[in-house]
């Protein structure tokens, strides 16, 4: 093989290595990141207070929506007082609404947030970005009269 060959070649070879990590896809996140999101909304809750946690969590590709990553919150009995994903359901009770496979994850949520503060709970969830019902977990805290929750799609 010429010296011109060997050169042509090993240019294409790093070409194509250059081009590989711009094709794959934006990292899933991480369980970390969803607890992140949710100190990130505490701290936040913390300096600017409840009406304006609310309304930020509520914005649309704000900074606490990631992609499939976002932060919501619920009240003590599961009634959804911020959204970013589906603004529709602000304001109703889900705590008696099951996922796919028929279980109540809300009522673990509410009873983990009122006996442990925080922690994770395992269901079935419609994904925002592929439209398809997947196994997502979601860590949760207690934060005075608020529950916030931020999920992960286990694949």
């Amino acid at each position: 093989m010429s010296f011109k060959s060997l050169a042509s070649l090993f240019f294409c070879i790093a070409s194509a290595l250059t081009v590989l990590p711009a094709q794959a896809g934006p990292e899933e996140p991480t369980q970390q990141d969803a607890i992140d999101l949710v100190n990130k909304a505490n701290t936040y809750f913390k300096t600017h207070g409840k009406a304006k946690l609310l309304e930020a969590v509520s914005t649309p590709k704000g900074e606490f929506h990631k992609g499939e990553l976002y932060v919501f919150v619920y009240d003590q009995t599961a009634t959804i007082l911020a959204h970013p994903v589906n603004p529709k359901l602000v304001g109703k009770n889900t705590f008696d609404v099951p996922d796919t496979d028929g279980k109540f994850y809300r009522k673990d949520i509410v009873q983990l947030a009122k006996t442990k503060g925080s922690g994770w709970v395992d269901y079935k969830y419609k994904n925002p970005e592929s439209a398809k019902v997947e196994n997502k977990t979601s860590y949760i805290l207690a934060v005075g009269d608020m529950i916030l929750v931020a999920g992960i799609y286990k694949n």
